[in-house]
């Protein structure tokens, strides 16, 4: 077995496109549940309004890439309201109900027959990151350090990438040591004694809202400009499940957590994928333990393993503070 070949792919897989945008994700997802105690199971639904709101305005109606991430931005923010307005002031399941029918309703209008003149239907929509690409600063060449290396669109998709997560991240450390930040994570404990206090509790709840899908969907951004094409398969419920396990990994109401979160998960699936496939390739597993195609769903399965023991010793995530997760869903 290639050992350096095995830890160089879980070192791009750390730094790589699916890290950046699962991050983002999870950073916006982290605003909702982590620091507001909002059940938000659609966070997949900013990342897809977010991505064909730049695709279909960029490659349908022509404008530029800067227009299209400002209707990218606008969407998020209408999505939120539509879903926060009816549903705030009621118990917290009641937005987790509406959020996951919501995530599901988008992704199969984005996948219809009848838009596909505008979306591609189940094939994606594409033509429009050449907008993105022709900014581009970096030269033509190969580029990384030690085993991690990149063609100049690669980096300059992750430098684009990597900085939004630090930004984002930057912008929740400043917010959350605020005033504002504080009555957020007071109404996670009990929104009853921050009601008796004066305070518009609803309205708090959907600023949240807001500014968690915003943060969310910059994932939607470069997974469409890392991809090149915006597809509805990309931005299915299990988009939000995985970005919920990356919250809880990190640490929920921790700044670094979704990164870190980010990061471990998907170096754990390079090695748990390379591992058993470089060991079934040397003969080490046979065909009637382990097949080809099941080495997918059992990486899963050893991730999901790793994930229950993790929970069970240590249910804070690995940033995080146990506190963090009494949360006050009423």
């Amino acid at each position: 077995m290639d050992w350096s070949l095995i830890f160089s792919n879980a070192l791009a897989a750390m730094v790589g496109l699916e890290t950046v945008v699962f991050a983002l994700a999870a950073i916006g997802l982290n605003v909702h549940f982590g620091y507001t105690g909002l059940l938000n199971f659609g966070q997949a639904a900013f990342l897809a309004v977010a991505g064909y709101g730049l695709a279909i305005s960029v490659a349908n109606f022509g404008f530029s890439t800067g227009a299209g991430v400002v209707i990218g931005l606008t969407g998020a923010v209408v999505l939120a309201l539509l879903l926060g307005a009816p549903t705030l002031r009621l118990r917290a399941d009641y937005l987790a109900i509406v959020t996951i029918a919501a995530a599901e309703i988008v992704r199969l209008v984005f996948r219809s027959v009848s838009l596909a003149e505008y979306t591609g239907g189940s094939d994606g929509q594409g033509r429009f990151s050449e907008g993105f690409y022709s900014i581009n600063p970096i030269a033509i060449g190969r580029y990384g350090l030690g085993p991690l290396d990149f063609d100049e669109r690669q980096t300059w998709v992750l430098s684009v990438g990597w900085t939004l997560v630090g930004l984002s991240c930057l912008l929740v450390f400043l917010l959350m040591r605020s005033p504002w930040g504080r009555v957020l994570k007071a109404i996670r404990e009990d929104e009853d004694a921050v009601r008796s206090l004066g305070k518009n509790v609803y309205f708090y709840k959907l600023q949240s809202l807001v500014l968690g899908g915003v943060l969310g969907c910059l994932a939607g951004f470069m997974t469409a400009w890392g991809n090149t094409v915006v597809q509805p398969d990309n931005f299915s419920t299990e988009t939000t499940f995985y970005a919920y396990t990356i919250v809880i990994l990190g640490g929920a109401a921790r700044v670094l957590g979704p990164v870190v979160g980010a990061a471990i998960f998907w170096v754990l699936l390079s090695l748990t994928d390379n591992i058993l496939n470089q060991a079934k390739n040397a003969g080490y597993i046979s065909d009637a333990i382990l097949t080809g195609f099941q080495v997918g769903q059992v990486r899963l399965m050893l991730v999901g393993l790793g994930l229950m023991l993790l929970m069970i010793f240590r249910p804070q995530g690995l940033l995080g503070d146990r506190r963090e997760l009494a949360l006050d869903a009423r």
